[in-house]
């Protein structure tokens, strides 16, 4: 199994084999919550307008996502696993988009499969891969606005690796601490709470507390590809 670490949209259009798209903080820990929720499907997409088009097709569809960390206007949600915890979705569409995550969804066109990583199912993406044993893997870590490098991407695309190889990293929970003062210090900045709330950065890191993965499939009706779960673990006993 060869797997490479590769970064942002470059990365993206890069990947090949079974592929990760990494964003920690927030867009695929959010989709994991909202799976939690009970959301029926969700659909990733790169652009707001196809958003806001699906929407007028679908008005029951709800609607989450942001730009630049902030709520799109117009959307039911932004891209906060806090902001959604609590809401019942049971049987709801819902459109995803984000600065980052999404993107490399989209960019990655060249994937035999794609993954939504985060390092709440960091170790069901690996059980599952391990199950797949493909030939490549590729890890996309996203990064900043799919900009610029994040520590908590790299440390989810690392981990990741390291169970696959079956040499763990040591002292994640260290690892974790760390991001507190390094890319997570916004959300413990008092002045950007409406935005980065601190209760984000606490369900973000929640290692390894969601048995299932996220796999994105193509609609068979010819309709968007949306995230379908597929259960690694048995939830009782995770």
């Amino acid at each position: 199994m060869n797997i490479r670490i590769l970064h942002m949209i470059d990365g993206a259009k890069a990947a090949r084999g079974l592929t990760v798209i990494i964003d920690v903080f927030r867009a695929f820990s959010v989709e994991a919550y909202l799976t939690c929720c009970g959301a029926e499907r969700i659909i990733p997409v790169g652009d707001v307008r196809l958003a806001f088009d699906y929407k007028e097709k679908h008005p029951d569809a709800i609607l989450c996502g942001e730009r630049k960390g902030i709520i799109i206007d117009g959307f039911d949600y932004g891209n906060s696993p806090s902001q959604i915890e609590h809401v019942d979705l049971k049987g709801k569409t819902v459109i995803h988009t984000t600065s980052a995550g999404t993107q490399g969804i989209a960019n990655a066109v060249h994937a035999d499969e794609i993954l939504a990583g985060s390092l709440v199912s960091a170790k069901a993406i690996a059980e599952y891969i391990k199950h797949q044993n493909p030939d490549e893997v590729s890890l996309v870590c996203m990064g900043l606005e799919a900009c610029s490098q994040t520590e908590e991407d790299n440390l989810c695309a690392l981990y990741i690796q390291s169970l696959l190889e079956e040499q763990p990293l040591e002292n994640m929970e260290q690892e974790i601490e760390k991001l507190k003062y390094t890319s997570g210090a916004k959300f413990f900045d008092p002045a950007q709470q409406s935005v980065f709330p601190k209760r984000d950065f606490e369900l973000c890191t929640r290692l390894n507390t969601i048995p299932f993965v996220l796999r994105l499939k193509k609609d068979s009706a010819g309709g968007l590809s949306y995230m379908e779960r597929v259960a690694v673990f048995d939830s009782a006993s995770f």
